[in-house]
């Protein structure tokens, strides 16, 4: 009995060990957390705006013959860019993502021929593989991006591949942030930017002057282009693509520390749900080697009267 408590109180300092870690691991979730989702906040307004001006640039002109515009009679070629996380002990972020990502394939696109993923982030590469995703290039992400500029490699290949036409369409895999306790895989089509590829942005919403203002881009007015539409569009639609691509890295960074804070917390919970049982085995061991040693006493007592 003596040999079964110190175990018990071995599995007991042990747990309360792995406790100070996860939630030390949890704290520093949070604080990385706020200032990821302080970012999200700060630029997506903007990048919402402008990915919604040219919606509603394309219902006003006629745009079929720019290159991002052109539709294919045929989708054979498809490209994803894949944006995960570098490290892990977030629950099944990763595996989420890319399993939406097949179920979207699977669904939209069955009959492509090519399907090439770009990954950004190890923990998303490593899972692709596993689902035998063609991975055709993979760049290094950092815990924590703090310029568009890393995005830029990435954006001058897809724009680069599909002007060249290697690719049908273009897809951005990423987790949407909407609350700390919630955040959505999401599959977005990048290019050809067409009215209909994006029905969650209609009304965007804004702070200004300490009120809420919404604005319907369906009231703009007619777009003027000073020196040329050409000009424009060649210039504007790849920092376009660079805005919507650095948007979704700064919403999955958000979700991913998110998801690393509530699966710390639930490993803390878990780890005090365990001291409670060992605790509570531990006295009832306690207790029994008491009992155990006063019953021999008591017969070793009646013995000698």
């Amino acid at each position: 009995m003596p040999q079964a408590t110190r175990d018990i109180q071995r599995r007991i300092k042990s747990v309360k060990n792995t406790k100070k870690i996860t939630k030390a691991m949890e704290l520093v979730a949070a604080a990385k957390m706020r200032k990821a989702v302080a970012k999200v906040l700060a630029t997506r307004s903007y990048a919402d705006l402008a990915w919604n001006t040219v919606l509603h640039l394309v219902k006003k002109l006629d745009t079929s013959r720019h290159p991002f515009f052109r539709e294919s009679k045929e989708v054979r070629n498809v490209l994803i860019v894949l944006i995960s996380t570098n490290r892990g002990l977030c629950g099944s972020f990763n595996l989420q993502l890319v399993q939406k990502v097949v179920d979207s394939i699977k669904l939209h696109h069955p009959d492509t021929r090519v399907t090439d993923v770009i990954t950004f982030g190890s923990k998303g590469r490593n899972e692709a593989r596993r689902h035998h995703l063609n991975i055709m290039a993979d760049f290094a992400k950092e815990d924590i991006t703090q310029s568009s500029t890393i995005i830029n490699p990435i954006t001058h290949m897809v724009v680069k591949d599909f002007i060249a036409r290697k690719y049908d369409k273009v897809f951005v895999a990423y987790t949407d942030f909407a609350s700390s306790l919630q955040q959505q895989p999401h599959v977005r089509q990048l290019l050809p930017i067409v009215p209909e590829i994006d029905e969650r942005l209609g009304y965007i919403t804004h702070q200004k002057e300490k009120e809420i203002v919404n604005i319907n881009v369906e009231n703009f007015s007619d777009f003027l282009f000073e020196p040329s539409r050409k000009e424009i569009l060649n210039s504007f639609l790849p920092r376009l693509v660079e805005i919507q691509i650095f948007q979704a890295v700064l919403e999955s960074e958000a979700s991913e520390h998110s998801a690393r804070m509530l699966a710390m917390r639930n490993a803390s919970d878990a780890a005090g749900d365990m001291i409670d049982e060992l605790t509570l085995a531990y006295n009832q061991a306690r207790q029994a080697g008491i009992t155990a040693e006063i019953a021999e006493i008591s017969a070793g007592t009646a013995a000698l009267q």
